[in-house]
């Protein structure tokens, strides 16, 4: 008698340990991944600095490589431009993901390659309940001083079964919201056209000073 429960109870064990790894598992593959990706871009960033001095051009188009494999600029662009979307040709679509990937880099290269030696650390990922296509990662920088800022990708899996980053939040600061303001405001500032506020993006990127707003959040 003693046996069969042994048995009974190896076999609950075995169970419990099962439906832990099938609600886990996913999770921390996303962890991961996340971390891996987030790894590579940082190790990078740090062996092509010097790059950014000698040729400005190839170090985007070598970034710009890297992070076209985990986030996904088209979706994030269109949620920039928001219900002014539906207002634009495909080819105006086109273009401001273009022009918003080279303001981001034209307004923030230059920081990241001067910073100071940095480290990321991957936190916890969550699948939503709601959406298991859906996703949030808790970050954390660290950098040489010792200053931590919490960072939040939101993650989404698209019909490849890839995970791919969809906004970020940094110390609270939503930054795909704080785009999406901006061109709403260059919209009505410039009486709707569309073209003009495309062509002038990257000025509105450099007013939009995100410093400040992470500073007082």
């Amino acid at each position: 008698m003693i046996a069969l429960k042994q048995r009974m109870a190896l076999v609950v064990a075995m169970v419990v340990l099962m439906v832990g790894q099938a609600w886990g598992g996913p999770e921390e593959d996303l962890k991961r991944y996340v971390d891996e990706n987030t790894q590579k871009l940082v190790q990078k960033l740090n062996a092509e600095k010097g790059l950014y001095d000698r040729d400005p051009e190839a170090f985007y188009v070598s970034m710009d490589e890297t992070l076209e494999q985990f986030v996904d600029f088209r979706r994030i662009a269109a949620r920039v431009m928001g219900r002014y979307a539906r207002q634009t040709t495909p080819e105006q679509r086109d273009a401001f993901v273009e022009k918003f990937k080279r303001s981001l880099f034209d307004s923030y290269a230059q920081a990241l390659v001067t910073a100071e030696d940095f480290q990321i650390t991957v936190k916890e990922a969550t699948i939503l309940p709601q959406n298991d296509d859906r996703a949030t990662v808790e970050m954390e920088l660290i950098s040489a001083s010792g200053n931590r800022y919490p960072v939040t990708y939101s993650m989404y899996r698209n019909g490849e079964g890839r995970w791919l980053m969809e906004n970020v939040i940094v110390e609270g600061v939503n930054i795909g919201l704080a785009f999406r303001d901006r061109f709403a405001q260059e919209m009505e500032e410039n009486r709707g056209q569309v073209q003009v506020v495309i062509d002038g993006w990257g000025d509105a990127v450099d007013s939009l000073n995100l410093d400040e707003q992470v500073d007082r959040s």
